[in-house]
């Protein structure tokens, strides 16, 4: 069985393409929408909940991003069952997703099966934001937007994106997504913006009070303990240490993007 739509596989491993949106008309709406939204913010901020402004959440970060850290995920695929999702449930809880899954919804982590070309064999894993340290996504985006925290988490700052959707492109893993539709109830710590590109941030608002992402906290719980979180450059960390021991691989590995996320079993 393959997958509707997924990151191009490692060399042995079939799946389907998928399609990026390109950009559309509608769009300038949206970039009108923003430069309004931009203007209020200047003024004062624009209010996510009573006593909470965009500006304030956006500038606040309990610690600061270090280089000497670079935070990873490395996920067992011999682990991670099929037809389990509740990471994906996870992540759209802790940031405010939807859960919809059409074709214009965002989607921060999705699973995906792979089939092994001349053995038949499958995998299911789940596939987001990869954090490369050589990011695409930060290179091709003309104002800024998509950056790197000095501890490898890649972000967007929606005060700086414009919608151009260049990321979205760029990315060979479909980790970005687009948001083509007004949010409402949105979480403080998650802002989030209608005409802004968007990914997986490793749960950055938990990882800044000390704990580690959603969907590795859900895998725990279920039992099936997949996905392991920690500090890559910690040689006596967890991760770091069954890095060394058991053999892992990027995907598109002939990329030479070195991802922050390692799949083991595949």
């Amino acid at each position: 069985m393959k997958p509707a739509a997924g990151p191009a596989p490692s060399p042995g491993w079939a799946q389907d393409a998928g399609s990026v949106d390109a950009l559309t008309p509608g769009s300038v709406d949206a970039l009108e929408g923003r430069r309004r939204f931009l203007g209020l913010a200047a003024v004062g901020g624009v209010a996510l909940a009573p006593g909470i402004h965009l500006m304030q959440v956006a500038r606040a970060a309990p610690t600061e991003a270090s280089s000497k850290v670079r935070w990873g995920l490395l996920v067992d695929t011999t682990k991670c069952a099929a037809g389990c999702s509740e990471c994906v449930s996870a992540c759209d809880t802790e940031n405010g997703l939807s859960g919809r899954t059409a074709p214009t919804d965002p989607q921060w982590i999705r699973k995906v099966e792979l089939v092994e070309i001349k053995t038949g064999r499958k995998a299911s894993l789940p596939v987001m934001c990869q954090h490369c340290a050589e990011p695409p996504c930060v290179d091709v985006c003309p104002t800024g937007a998509s950056f790197k925290r000095a501890d490898g988490i890649v972000l967007v700052d929606h005060h700086l994106c414009i919608g151009c959707r260049y990321c979205l492109m760029a990315c060979p893993y479909k980790a970005r997504s687009f948001v083509h539709e007004p949010l409402h109830d949105q979480k403080p710590e998650v802002p989030r913006g209608k005409g802004c590109a968007e990914g997986c941030t490793l749960c950055v608002q938990r990882i800044d009070r000390g704990a580690g992402p959603a969907c590795v906290e859900a895998c725990k719980t279920t039992g099936h303990g997949a996905m392991l979180f920690g500090d890559l450059n910690d040689p006596q960390s967890e991760i770091a240490r069954r890095v060394r021991e058991v053999a892992s691989r990027a995907l598109r590995a002939d990329l030479a993007l070195d991802p922050g996320v390692r799949y083991e079993g595949l």
